[in-house]
């Protein structure tokens, strides 16, 4: 058997990070066994149908690299891929359960069935549609609709049958039927629910394997009482863990959680989302976290899935994402962070690849590069006692007299750049006899006023200029007087 996988999502808004990770555990595990990978547009929900958000999931799709090999733009012999156009079908499957007594005409008004839930409500019970129209004639059936009459196809659940199935994650299930509602399977407008259209294309399109979230779980019986209504084998259940914001609360876009191009437009990098939300319920048995996507495919199984749902750690993506930082091509980092760069109109006077290469290492996201740099064009005001130090045993005086030192070895340089202002330094310190950092550390505090910087007194004296580097190192001895 050959495995086919699908992602099928519905086009209602940016892509959510447990929806990504449902196409991409999809994509591994359809590349990892030499199977398709399918994607399928469930775009029948019309009222809260978005426009951009069909663009915003192949947009996704290809910036992640998960390359479908079947689907709008690639079809193959199970199109069309957009569940809209697939329209005609779902009324001849329905009209199938029909003839089989696996579905019924149903010509409740919204108003009645509101005053029937809430009648159920008053009583303390559990709504479920009471099979109303379960029973009526073939020919008043053909008169209601032949008036233009309203109605929806409902699924006839049996009574008293236990249901079982077995997922792939969470073992054995099984309920009884009892507790299942007739669901609707299609709408009024012609169009099917999710849960009738995915039974019917996931078969017509060959899918062996239905990756998707454990909030499908508790309505899987009822797809496999379809199946077992048409006679069909019913696919492979992988029914993944929640993905959740802290212990509480599940990670959910309608709660303002950050969705992928959230993610994106806050300077992670894309390689780095992909891998961390590979680890958000899966591992190799391993403590690796780095992994290239060829190792992603070669590693990724089923088994290594976990029932327990996984917490989404901001800080943790931080940390990975600043390993993909660091790993980049200085000339590819740069590519990536100019943009981040330019938005601080004030750090255009300096030359943007020494700044870049000053902070690539410190950088966790690209968001904070003008943030790290801002304190470069003025000096924080400080006092003296900044430039102690206990480790290079500095005091002030001997701050002072170290500042002296350094400003005449600055003076005297011609060609200022980093070789010369770090020879400079280090000579003084060896004509002086005193530890390197009694010469930097006062040095580069003058240049700052920061206990801490991306760089040191060489880097940002190269980064500012002579003549800059000259004015602050005077204004820093003034403030020994």
């Amino acid at each position: 058997m050959k495995v086919r996988t699908r992602f099928a999502p519905s086009p209602t808004g940016n892509m959510h990070i447990g929806n990504l990770r449902t196409a991409l555990y999809g994509y591994l595990f359809a590349k990892k066994t030499g199977g398709d990978f399918v994607v399928r547009i469930e775009d029948t929900d019309q009222v809260r149908l978005q426009e951009s958000a069909t663009e915003i999931i192949f947009k996704t799709l290809e910036q992640t690299g998960l390359d479908y090999d079947e689907g709008p733009g690639k079809e193959g012999d199970c199109g069309p891929y957009f569940q809209s156009e697939r329209r005609p079908l779902y009324m001849e499957y329905a009209k199938k359960l029909i003839e089989k007594g696996a579905a019924y005409y149903c010509f409740c008004t919204d108003e009645q069935l509101e005053q029937d839930r809430a009648s159920a409500e008053t009583k303390g019970e559990t709504y479920k549609y009471p099979k109303t129209c379960l029973n009526l004639s073939k020919e008043e059936i053909e008169k209601r609709i032949a008036r233009g009459e309203k109605f929806v196809i409902r699924q006839n659940t049996p009574s008293d049958k236990e249901v079982s199935f077995d997922d792939a994650i969470f073992g054995h299930v099984t309920v009884n039927s009892n507790d299942l509602d007739d669901m609707i399977l299609l709408k009024s407008d012609g169009l099917p629910t999710y849960n009738f259209a995915n039974v019917v294309d996931d078969h017509l399109m060959g899918i062996t394997h239905v990756l998707r979230g454990c909030e499908y779980l508790s309505s899987t019986p009822k797809y496999n009482l379809l199946y077992e209504a048409f006679g069909w084998e019913p696919p492979i259940y992988v029914h993944l863990p929640l993905i959740m914001r802290d212990a509480q609360h599940k990670l959910s876009k309608r709660h303002g959680d950050k969705s992928f191009h959230d993610l994106l437009d806050d300077g992670f990098l894309t390689d780095a989302v992909v891998n961390y939300i590979a680890l958000l319920g899966w591992n190799d048995g391993t403590n690796k976290e780095i992994y290239t996507r060829e190792e992603l495919i070669e590693a990724f199984s089923l088994e290594g899935i976990s029932k327990s749902p996984s917490i989404f750690d901001i800080n943790k993506l931080r940390w990975m994402n600043s390993e993909y930082i660091k790993a980049l091509d200085f000339d590819k980092f740069y590519e990536m962070a100019l943009p981040w760069l330019e938005k601080e109109e004030i750090l255009k006077q300096y030359d943007s690849r020494k700044l870049l290469k000053l902070i690539q290492s410190r950088t966790e996201i690209l968001s904070e590069i003008p943030e790290k740099l801002k304190f470069l064009p003025s000096v924080k005001e400080h006092t003296t006692e900044m430039y102690c130090h206990k480790k290079f045993k500095l005091d002030v005086d001997g701050a002072k007299e170290s500042l002296i030192q350094v400003l005449d070895k600055y003076k005297a340089i011609d060609n200022w750049n980093e070789t010369t202002i770090h020879d400079a330094l280090i000579s003084l310190a060896q004509e002086t006899g005193k530890k390197n950092g009694m010469i930097m550390w006062p040095a580069r505090v003058a240049l700052c006023g920061l206990d801490s910087t991306p760089g040191g007194a060489v880097e940002l004296a190269d980064i500012i200029g002579k003549e800059e580097t000259i004015k602050r190192i005077e204004n820093a001895i003034k403030m020994f007087n």
